[in-house]
């Protein structure tokens, strides 16, 4: 199913001015976004699926892994406290696999040709599929954190460390978003994107400190394993949820996420308007 917009809410043919075409971008970006939030909201079972996931994954390692893991945390730390921010950034993570396959079936479908064909500016797609899609990451969050906490999770840093620790991952998201709309714009095939991306983010959310501490790691994977951005921004969300070292996990975090949105949006922009 195609969701379609109307011509008559994108920018006219020739904005004047800076500030005019600012208006205009931001507009078109929210008529995007809305298209594409009501693409995903018409799909039962794409709705359905996408949110099971994460909620399997709070519940089976909780249960199947919290014995084992559980023994190597400090005895007044439970392994649901601990694992649901790392969960937070591993539903991130391979959330924007599926930005990634949502741009390239939007690409094959030829709805893409479509909005280039229309006064609007080309920012617009790319945000509106990534401002979307972060929209639906941060409803999957409270639905785990509704979840989490019927099987014993508490935030323990008080109401606005919480909404932090959802504000730190948000913004890893939308980082992971852009990475993976670049992806789609390079490989060819939403098959091929989504096997791109799933080989690149296994092993990342894995050797990472998502799911367990690093200390019971190989000494070889710890180092690699500790400048990962997936454990700095586990390890935000963790404090800023159960309580620990905030200040560095959350600047390395922002700078990983800032730094790098600030190289991949320019590069994924270029790549998408030299597409014929």
């Amino acid at each position: 199913m195609t969701t379609s917009i109307d011509p008559a809410e994108l920018q006219p043919a020739s904005p004047q001015g800076i500030a005019d075409r600012t208006y205009w971008q931001v507009r078109d970006t929210w008529t995007v976004t809305k298209r594409n939030l009501r693409h995903f909201v018409r799909q039962p079972r794409l709705l359905v699926f996408s949110t099971i996931q994460p909620v399997m994954f709070v519940l089976l390692f909780s249960f199947v892994f919290g014995g084992v893991a559980g023994a190597a945390l400090p005895a007044d730390i439970s392994y649901i406290d601990y694992l649901l921010p790392g969960i937070f950034v591993q539903s991130a993570a391979f959330r924007s696999t599926q930005t990634a396959v949502g741009l390239a079936e939007d690409l094959e479908r030829g709805v893409v040709d479509r909005f280039r064909s229309m006064p609007m500016s080309r920012v617009a797609v790319l945000g509106g599929r990534t401002i979307a899609d972060l929209v639906r990451s941060i409803a999957v969050i409270v639905l785990m954190v509704g979840v989490a906490y019927l099987i014993g999770f508490r935030f323990t840093q008080g109401l606005v460390a919480a909404v932090g620790a959802v504000l730190i991952v948000a913004l890893f998201a939308l980082l992971m978003s852009w990475l993976f709309v670049t992806l789609a714009l390079y490989v060819p095939g939403a098959e091929a994107a989504q096997t791109a991306g799933f080989v690149v983010l296994f092993p990342l959310v894995f050797a990472s400190s998502i799911f367990v501490p690093l200390e019971t790691m190989p000494g070889w994977l710890q180092g690699f394993a500790s400048r990962s951005p997936l454990t700095h921004a586990a390890d935000a969300a963790r404090a800023l949820s159960i309580g620990g070292d905030v200040l560095a996990p959350s600047l390395l975090t922002f700078a990983w996420s800032v730094g790098l949105l600030a190289v991949v949006i320019p590069i994924a922009v270029r790549r998408f308007r030299s597409m014929t």
